[in-house]
């Protein structure tokens, strides 16, 4: 089995890692550490000091904080509150339901029809980064896309107790 240094993680997750390497990396099995390797390398590059438990983006992630709660958090620094509830809730929400609006981001008769769809899109408040964008019919309720099981991921697939 081939392991991957920190390095490599690293380019993996800036996109930067040459095709034939990304291939090879995501068709053989998985070294047992690359979990830890990249959420090592995702903390390094945040100026807080909350723990990472679970990266939900590039720069969305679940945290566990100094006096124990888990939120949701972004590479910013803002908070969205309890992991378990939907965070785009916090978020500000830009919708794209015109023509006009759906033609800045894609070519000519290359997006729905407005009348049956708008895209939404989801940015952090203190940065303004985009974390998220859905395609839904208009008036849908805003998705939560996961809730995840914290103590079962850690337990049963790494193997050792939610930190």
């Amino acid at each position: 089995m081939t392991t991957y240094d920190k390095a490599t993680i690293a380019e993996m997750l800036d996109g930067k890692l040459p095709w034939d390497s990304l291939k090879s990396m995501m068709s053989s099995y998985k070294d047992v550490d690359r979990f830890d390797k990249c959420v090592e390398v995702l903390q390094e590059r945040v100026d807080w000091d909350d723990k990472i438990l679970l990266p939900l983006g590039p720069r969305l992630f679940i945290v566990r904080k100094a006096n124990g709660s888990i939120v949701t958090k972004s590479v910013s620094g803002y908070e969205f509150g309890d992991y378990r509830k939907n965070w785009k809730l916090g978020a500000w929400i830009y919708v794209r339901n015109t023509h006009e609006s759906f033609q800045e981001v894609y070519t000519e008769m290359a997006y729905g029809d407005p009348e049956w769809m708008e895209m939404r899109e989801y940015y952090d408040p203190v940065d303004g980064s985009l974390l998220d964008v859905e395609v839904v019919p208009p008036g849908y309720p805003i998705v939560h896309n996961f809730d995840p099981d914290l103590e079962g991921f850690y337990k049963e697939w790494l193997g050792r107790p939610l930190p």
